[in-house]
């Protein structure tokens, strides 16, 4: 389909069934892959030159995606083409488990830690916050980006989450998953928020997975008449969750095969990973 663009978000395990809001247990995420081989089989496929693949989550249970993060390692040391994110938790009755998982930062080809607030927690939370402190410390220690899922509302808000910019993104890359992740987010940052973070010294980065249609030719058009952020956006595909053909669709048809589409689908990459 298309060769040698980089995928900096993308998921890899299947996870269980589960009754979902209420209704019978479905496994709504079709695409997922439970081996390392049938994850490199994708890339082929796709003609993915790079990927960052994290383990899957979404069901409300961080056993199993704690469980994932070995695989995650697996892929990256089976294959030079990709990099680990390793899943970390802010829960306090996580503490272990997020131990034991930071203990993997110095594996090779680990280069993220991934963070989500559907699992529990929140950022504003005190008893969340000297499990921030020592993920954020790990990442420093390790030069590692940390990965942050962001969606409309509740604790994975873009006003709760930007808490970690204010606090962490002077000295660790911090990655905002779903730039925003709806209506609300993508106005906040793209109207004024992701720019004024840049221009304030902070190293944010994001990606336009599950981002509403108008969002990535409005913010490519920001980016420049602005002048800046264009080396702080990367292609994501977010597969299973996301789809790959319609998420590269609509970033290439936004960022074009210039300056910006390089950045975008490769070089911001390389910049974070290699």
């Amino acid at each position: 389909m298309t060769s040698g663009h980089a995928d900096a978000h993308r998921h890899i395990g299947v996870l269980p069934a589960h009754p979902f809001y209420g209704g019978p247990p479905v496994s709504p995420d079709v695409t997922a892959r439970a081996t390392v081989r049938q994850f490199l089989a994708d890339l082929d496929d796709e003609g993915t030159a790079r990927a960052l693949v994290i383990p899957n989550y979404g069901v409300p249970d961080p056993d199993i995606a704690f469980s994932l993060n070995e695989l995650a390692v697996e892929a990256a040391q089976a294959d030079d083409r990709v990099r680990a994110g390793l899943w970390v938790s802010p829960r306090p009755e996580d503490a272990e488990r997020t131990d034991n998982a930071l203990a993997l930062a110095g594996e090779a080809g680990v280069r993220a830690l991934k963070l989500s607030f559907l699992l529990g927690g929140r950022p504003t939370d005190p008893a969340c916050r000297p499990p921030l402190d020592r993920i954020f410390r790990a990442a420093e220690r390790h030069r590692l980006v940390v990965h942050v899922h962001t969606s409309p509302g509740a604790a994975s808000d873009i006003d709760e989450v930007g808490r970690l910019v204010e606090w962490y993104a002077d000295r660790v890359p911090l990655h905002l998953v779903h730039f925003g992740g709806g209506m609300s987010g993508h106005i906040k940052l793209a109207g004024s928020r992701f720019f004024d973070w840049i221009e304030a010294g902070k190293r944010v980065y994001t990606d336009l997975s599950w981002a509403i249609g108008f969002t990535p030719h409005w913010l490519a058009r920001e980016i420049e008449r602005r002048g800046i952020g264009h080396d702080r956006v990367l292609f994501a595909s977010d597969q299973p969750w996301g789809d790959f053909a319609g998420e590269y669709a609509r970033m290439r048809a936004a960022t074009g095969d210039g300056e910006l589409g390089r950045l975008v689908f490769r070089d911001t990459f390389a910049t974070l990973y290699d």
